[in-house]
């Protein structure tokens, strides 16, 4: 049997680094820090709550659905309400305060929905749940440990072949670098944001789907995640896209793993604080690593610390070279 704290670990780690994932592109396309970003994956939860308990659809078979509804909902809020504020020059600090009322918004309307099913279903505990039982196990591990890591591999892989290996990734890319000189060469900027935000809602709402097999979750089940989410994208770097699943597995497995080694030194009333440990990897990132860890140069830093060991590796690809290309 593994160690709960290790299945923990996994899991966090995996729905945070898929989370950070989804809110670095929104920064990406419209530099705002989006803080209605966490009711996208609430979404994710009451979609599997509602088609679980109506249909007994399990969460992975609802997934796509929770996608798809996350996508729709945040390419409405950036057409409805961002792309319009930033047409007529609103503020950065106004577009942050459009995100947070949308966020509130957002919980209100969960709120409506959750009576909704409580008057419809007669589900008492449809504003706060208990987690989805998980509709398979792998030796003696449920499902959901093996499927998170997997999922959030399987997405990287996946964006990272669309940046690089296909047009629209290029022109997101560019979109990204500098708009104005994408729209000269005939990008079509704003479709390109739009998809951005398509699949950050997608994403989202997809973690929240498999989050609610693990944990709890409710009206301000995802907006409860903000801290988190947004101590993971910081700490990958805001503009990069695969530091910020970098930080949200540093972030879940910090979260775990510390709470799990303070109970153990210092007692339960320690758990309280434990929301308390991704704010602090985020304010000690800012004041030292701004950019994130993506800005460190690792490869001088290794060169550095390992001189003889980096000059044998060097030898080492020089020789690997040669024999690939059939010299002597």
């Amino acid at each position: 049997m593994v160690e709960a704290f290790v299945t923990d670990t996994i899991v966090y780690a995996s729905l945070f680094g898929l989370m950070a994932l989804g809110l670095t592109l929104t920064y990406l396309t419209t530099k705002v820090p989006n803080f209605a970003y966490g009711s996208f994956v609430t979404i994710g939860m009451y979609t599997a709550f509602a088609l679980y308990r109506i249909q007994k659809i399990s969460p992975y078979a609802s997934a796509p659905i929770a996608f798809a509804l996350g996508a729709v909902a945040s390419v409405s809020m950036y057409l409805g309400v961002l792309r319009i504020l930033s047409k007529r020059g609103s503020s950065l600090v106004a577009l942050m305060i459009a995100t947070l009322a949308v966020d509130i918004a957002f919980v209100g309307i969960f709120g409506i929905y959750s009576d909704y099913l409580t008057s419809r279903y007669a589900f008492i505990d449809s504003k706060q749940f208990y987690p989805i039982p998980d509709s398979f196990t792998l030796f003696g591990t449920a499902g959901i440990v093996y499927v998170a890591p997997i999922s959030l591999g399987i997405v990287t892989l996946a964006v990272f072949l669309l940046l690089t290996q296909s047009k629209l990734g290029v022109a997101m890319r560019a979109s990204v670098e500098n708009p104005s000189l994408a729209r000269v060469v005939g990008i079509n900027v704003e479709r390109v944001y739009v998809f951005a935000w398509l699949l950050a809602g997608g994403f989202a709402a997809m973690s929240g789907s498999y989050y609610v097999l693990w944990l709890p979750g409710g009206i301000t089940g995802g907006s409860n995640l903000i801290v988190e989410i947004f101590a993971a994208s910081v700490l990958g770097g805001l503009a990069s896209i695969y530091g910020s699943v970098l930080g949200g597995l540093i972030i879940g497995a910090s979260e775990v793993l510390v709470t799990k080694v303070a109970l153990d030194q210092l007692g339960s009333w320690v758990g309280i604080y434990q929301k308390g440990i991704p704010l602090i990897i985020m304010v000690v990132t800012l004041l030292v690593l701004p950019k994130g860890i993506t800005s460190i140069d690792w490869h001088r830093m290794f060169v550095k610390a390992y001189p003889s060991f980096a000059s044998q590796l060097r030898r080492l690809y020089h020789s690997m070279a040669k024999l690939t290309r059939g010299e002597s």
